[in-house]
């Protein structure tokens, strides 16, 4: 079965309720489950808040959907907007937005 959904409205979406809360983010899978080796993500940052340093669950990407990020890992960093996509390293990374922002994170599991 085939669907389809607003990315933009899902991140209008996102963002709001990243706003709301005290953490600055929020997140939505919006395709993949547990039966699934495609996950995608939307993932909401307020300006200045992060996802902390994590390991990377296999191979990822992030695409910008909105604002400015800097992805981080391993004493380099992989500035990131609007339209930019930006290949996860398969080492501990964060990631931070500079300016209120949306990625879509997709990630392939092994």
């Amino acid at each position: 079965m085939v669907s389809a959904s607003s990315l933009s409205a899902l991140a209008e979406d996102q963002l709001a309720l990243a706003r709301a809360t005290d953490s600055g983010r929020s997140a939505r899978t919006v395709y993949g489950g547990p039966s699934t080796s495609l996950r995608q993500t939307l993932i909401a940052l307020v300006a200045g808040h992060e996802l902390a340093e994590h390991a990377s669950p296999g191979d990822a990407t992030l695409q910008v959907l909105r604002g400015r990020v800097r992805l981080t890992a391993q004493d380099r960093c992989w500035p990131g907007e609007a339209g930019d996509l930006l290949v996860i390293p398969d080492a501990r990374h964060a990631l931070r937005a500079d300016e209120d922002a949306v990625v879509l994170l997709t990630v392939a599991r092994g």
